[in-house]
């Protein structure tokens, strides 16, 4: 074959490959053109989506325990903003729940938080009927019984972890009035103005209570129930009434300022001190108040939303103590916070003495529920319980399960 058609075979098949390679460079091009498109495009879709949050409360801002809540939403709007657009529905009163339920999921709420106790029943009936909508209920352990919802959700924070820390800050008071000649330690007396006889308030106070023993030893409690949630006047008037009977510290399971309001008017000479629940009562008690404990709500929440946004799994999305469509947490996740301290009331060596217990709280090494106490269950006087044994509280839910009160040390009225 002569040169000359060799080198025009030679070059023919060069500029075949020099073509080939350029329409595969083309194609590749072409390609990753579209895949980073895409990218942008779902990029943007996933930028531009948004949700409705609705949210049905007890209460108002006026009240501790719901401001908790609504503080929380605050948050998480001013974090995600045009992303999350919320839906607030105020003051419903156990067994209207239904209709603002109802309300909420036909103005198109993609995710609605239920926060009383009292709504338990009816948020779940609802979830069972609107499957495309996620419901979060606040205090109730119902989320795992039957019927089960993929889209029904409990949560709580181990509110007995701060119960018990704030009891502790109530015996080192205790310990110093003792101390001091003020009382004696058989005149360490706590009254408790309670809202329900449930396991909620229940094993609340007796994590106070064994909080404030811890320090001083005879401590003993007085509870009063008003079986309402938020009423001023009647905690207000039993939180009189446990100071004329002698309590030196007066606490609660309720949601306004009566109890700190009735410790403040006391007369000085009278000793006598307020630990608060849910909101610091400084303002309240400027010189009776000296702390407290209260949930705090945002983790869960801040999570739940986040969830539903991005198309996660809620209980795949947080830190917790995870038991199916239940989650709970205490101070070692940042869901249970102590209140303010009051420098000029506190007992000195309160913040450290504190601080300590929550530590131990976060290493898991402190068990509340155990002592030589017997137990009477309210709602079966034949099931007795002694702590010598313990008892875990939050094991299998978030919810408290502790419903038994202490014999000899823990008087109800």
């Amino acid at each position: 074959m002569k040169i000359s058609n060799i080198k025009k075979i030679s070059g023919r098949m060069l500029s075949y490959i020099v073509s080939r390679e350029s329409i595969i460079t083309f194609i590749t091009c072409v390609a990753v053109s579209i895949i980073i498109g895409a990218c942008m495009v779902y990029s943007r879709k996933d930028e531009d989506k948004s949700i409705k949050v609705g949210i049905i409360y007890v209460g108002d801002a006026s009240t501790a325990y719901t401001d908790n809540f609504i503080e929380a939403l605050a948050d998480i709007k001013e974090e995600y903003g045009d992303k999350v657009e919320v839906m607030h529905m105020y003051n419903v009163a156990g067994g209207t729940e239904r209709e603002y339920l109802e309300r909420l999921v036909n103005a198109g709420c993609n995710l609605i938080f239920s926060t009383s106790y009292n709504y338990g029943e009816t948020t779940k009936e609802l979830a069972g009927r609107y499957p495309d909508v996620q419901f979060c209920m606040a205090t109730c352990a119902n989320a795992n019984e039957e019927p089960y919802y993929s889209n029904y959700h409990t949560f709580m924070g181990a509110i007995y972890e701060g119960r018990y820390a704030a009891g502790v800050a109530a015996g080192i008071k205790l310990k110093e009035l003792i101390s001091e000649g003020i009382i004696t330690e058989n005149e360490a007396k706590i009254g408790y103005v309670a809202a329900y006889p449930n396991a909620e308030v229940i094993s609340g106070y007796t994590a106070f209570l064994l909080g404030a023993r811890s320090v001083v030893g005879n401590t003993t409690m007085t509870v009063k129930y008003t079986y309402k949630w938020n009423d001023y006047r009647t905690e207000k008037k039993y939180a009189r009434e446990l100071i004329n009977e002698k309590c030196i510290i007066i606490s609660q399971h309720s949601d306004t300022a009566g109890p700190a309001t009735a410790c403040e008017e006391t007369a000085s000479d009278v000793p006598v001190f307020n630990v608060s629940y849910n909101k610091s009562m400084f303002d309240v008690a400027p010189t009776t108040y000296l702390t407290g404990c209260k949930i705090n709500w945002k983790p869960y929440m801040k999570a739940a939303v986040d969830a539903v946004l991005n198309g996660k799994v809620i209980e795949k999305n947080i830190r917790g103590n995870i038991h199916g469509n239940d989650v709970g947490a205490g101070f070692g996740e940042g869901w249970v916070s102590m209140l303010e301290y009051n420098d000029i009331a506190v007992a000195d060596g309160t913040k450290e003495m504190v601080a300590d217990v929550i530590g131990q709280f976060k290493k898991g090494k402190l068990t509340v529920f155990k002592g030589d106490y017997i137990g009477v269950n309210t709602d079966n006087p034949n099931d007795i319980i002694d702590l010598r044994e313990g008892f875990v509280e939050n094991k299998d839910s978030s919810a408290p399960s502790f419903n038994y009160i202490l014999k000899d040390i823990i008087t109800i009225q």
